[in-house]
């Protein structure tokens, strides 16, 4: 029940942030030619600001929308520190080194600094996900970073 209350604490804050004017962007995965594309996943960034007590860190909260059947391609977070929670839907991911794992909606994970995750996708292919996801990351860094084939 904490941890529900800190996430939803967290997502009515950068709602009314994004609401106020706040920063919304998109992410697209990249297809190589000849493919047909999965639905990428969409995000929308609630909250971004240095933390005052850590210099050189931010946090950022941003909400990942999963279209039915979307999925994201092998990624990594750079140095950030990565939590994310289920707000809707099922999720599997999976990160180097360990099985893929099915999450639904209510139940979180956390990535590592440097971890590299090499499946992110929407299990269902009639409904959406989300996912309200925090990194704690070096100010400045990219919080995505696509692998290249």
């Amino acid at each position: 029940m904490y941890g529900r209350w800190i996430a939803g604490g967290v997502l009515a804050a950068g709602v009314m942030a994004t609401a106020a004017g706040g920063p919304v962007a998109a992410m697209a995965s990249p297809q190589p030619p000849g493919t047909t594309a999965a639905p990428s996943p969409s995000q929308s960034v609630l909250l971004q600001q240095a933390l005052p007590n850590v210099k050189g860190k931010t946090f950022t909260s941003q909400v990942v929308y999963f279209p039915p059947g979307a999925s994201a391609g092998p990624h990594r977070h750079g140095s950030a520190f990565v939590y994310a929670y289920v707000l809707e839907g099922t999720v599997r991911s999976q990160l180097a080194g360990q099985p893929a794992r099915t999450y639904h909606q209510g139940q979180d994970w956390v990535e590592q600094p440097g971890a590299h995750h090499l499946v992110a996708e929407n299990t269902s292919g009639t409904k959406p996900a989300e996912l309200l996801v925090i990194y704690v990351s070096d100010t400045g860094a990219k919080l995505k970073i696509n692998d290249h084939s």
